[in-house]
């Protein structure tokens, strides 16, 4: 029995190299797992589930297969595709999970996040992370055009750029006090999360005993993943990308 977790492949025509990677870990790493958890930022960008592109519907017709095979398939919004949808999902036989989610990992309560809300130090994101959100403001992207909205994706993109790239490191990344906060309210000892980029397994306290905080890679230069067994220590992995 094996439980998989990835994050933050951002996929995008631009870089097949990170979808070949991506099919390559569907047919030598997925295959007979229990569970595949993507945990955000899947796609790059995604501005509906009516732009069905090669590339999307590639992706999502290499899940089903995983899913025809026996593999559940869950997907967690990112803050780049965070308007991905139930048709999607059901074109790819995955579930979308709500950010936050806790599971049971083989007796283990684990709590699931994409990571961005745990970046309470960056004020000015999670004011626009409150607004994107707002299903409001969802349901008047949608009903733009779908150049409007791929326009508006190029945009965000830019402004994303220009705006990270004059901000402090410690701001990008999570803050302390907010990771015990989450973990002590939904009354877990271990958490897995993408967004930072910053792979790695962090030993913190909750709730006076010791737990563990596992930071899942991006798709950049290696392939990352999470492989959780019944009765062993959830082991982070990477592959040359």
């Amino acid at each position: 029995m094996t439980t998989l977790f990835i994050s933050d492949l951002h996929l995008e025509e631009s870089r097949p190299d990170i979808t070949g990677a991506f099919l390559g870990f569907l047919e030598k790493e997925a295959p007979g797992a229990e569970q595949l958890y993507i945990l955000g930022d899947f796609f790059e960008a995604w501005i509906g589930d009516d732009e069905r592109t090669p590339l999307q519907e590639q992706v999502a017709a290499a899940l089903r297969t995983l899913s025809k095979n026996g593999t559940r398939i869950f997907l967690m919004h990112g803050n780049r595709d965070f308007l991905l949808g139930e048709d999607f999902c059901e074109r790819a036989g995955a579930a979308l999970l709500d950010d936050p989610t806790v599971i049971d990992l083989y007796g283990t309560p684990t709590l699931l996040m994409h990571g961005d809300s745990l970046c309470t130090a960056d004020v000015q994101y999670q004011k626009f992370r409150a607004n994107m959100r707002n299903p409001q403001t969802q349901k008047l992207i949608l009903a733009r055009p779908l150049k409007d909205r791929q326009q508006m994706a190029r945009q965000l993109r830019e402004m994303s750029m220009a705006t990270n790239s004059n901000k402090a490191e410690d701001i990008m990344d999570v803050t302390p006090e907010e990771v015990v906060r989450v973990m002590e309210t939904n009354n877990v000892s271990q958490l897995i999360h993408g967004h930072t980029h910053r792979p790695a397994e962090h030993s913190l306290e909750v709730n006076g005993k010791t737990a563990q905080r596992i930071v899942l890679g991006d798709w950049d230069k290696n392939l990352w993943w999470l492989e959780a067994q019944p009765g062993q220590k959830p082991e982070l992995k990477k592959a040359p990308l």
